[in-house]
């Protein structure tokens, strides 16, 4: 049959234990009807009579003998699946955690992570990559967690999270020669500029509106993280145009100071993003819960 399910099975066992149909019907909270239609497919299945009617009751065929143990292994492998998940306690848990984020992140967002997790889950560990192209596949077959940054393109199949908004500023060092407490359209143009070429981070905007206003930056410096930026800044009289996160958190451990972009450029979101696969999932489900509770905004999960 096509369609074999948990109450085909149920009728099955319960005949085998109690030899009568009418008994089973009960103990089971069933009509006699659907018992006795049950077993009718029962035995259309097997091919089999499976229980012969005698003075003693529902006596199981030799048929019935040899499936009855197959049969209770599998109620109890769908009970446990069906079950209610166990809670998850992390506070005892080892479990590794593994999640997707921007170097960005990692600067601003993953000491506070850590430091949470040393208070109320000390045996869990993490494991960090960076977002890239193989992202969504990596959520989607469970080798990630969980991914945190910019992902506007991902299909179908996935749930996302906003954590916060996010904008961007101008990384100059606190003694820059030329650029004083404000920054001009001017300057923006002729001073040298670090420019950071990184996934998840919203940065492509920056490179789109200023070609949109007629902007051409001078780029003496591409990199491929922002984990030397502000060091950088700090020392040359270069500009970085940088999320308003990460200036805030290097201008208090460099010397740097940041002002506001004298182009308009939009906002974008820095969200969690999750499988379906794994929406349920206990485990990934306080994961998310955490870093939601350390950063969220307060917005919905969705697809």
């Amino acid at each position: 049959m096509k369609r074999f399910d948990l109450e085909l099975l149920l009728v099955f066992d319960e005949i085998f234990k109690t030899g009568n149909v009418t008994r089973a019907a009960h103990n089971l909270g069933l009509p006699q009807s659907s018992v006795s239609l049950a077993l009718a497919k029962l035995r259309g299945h097997f091919n089999d009579q499976l229980f012969s009617r005698t003075a003693k009751g529902m006596v199981p065929t030799p048929r019935a003998q040899n499936a009855v143990g197959d049969v209770r292994r599998a109620i109890l492998a769908l009970q446990h699946a069906l079950a209610d998940q166990p809670l998850f306690d992390p506070a005892a848990s080892t479990r590794r955690f593994r999640i997707c984020m921007t170097d960005i992140s990692e600067i601003v967002l993953l000491p506070r992570i850590l430091n949470h997790l040393r208070g109320i889950a000390p045996g869990i560990h993490l494991e960090i990559s960076r977002i890239s192209p193989d992202t969504p596949a990596e959520l989607a077959d469970g080798t990630v967690d969980l991914a945190v940054g910019f992902m506007p393109h991902l299909e179908a199949g996935f749930y996302q999270q906003k954590l916060f908004d996010q904008h961007f500023v101008c990384l100059v060092a606190k003694t820059h020669p030329r650029v004083g407490a404000a920054l001009t359209v001017e300057q923006l143009g002729q001073e040298g500029h670090v420019r950071v070429r990184t996934s998840g981070t919203g940065h492509a905007i920056v490179d789109k509106i200023l070609a949109r206003e007629e902007i051409e930056r001078s780029v003496v410096l591409n990199l491929p993280s922002f984990l030397g930026v502000a060091s950088i800044v700090a020392q040359t009289e270069l500009l970085a145009i940088v999320p308003e996160r990460y200036a805030s958190a290097m201008a208090g451990s460099e010397a740097v100071r940041f002002l506001p972009v004298p182009v308009e450029l939009p906002a974008y979101q820095v969200k969690q993003h999750w499988h379906e696969r794994y929406h349920a999932d206990v485990s990934n489900r306080w994961l998310r819960q955490m870093v939601a509770a350390l950063f969220a905004s307060g917005d919905a999960a969705g697809h």
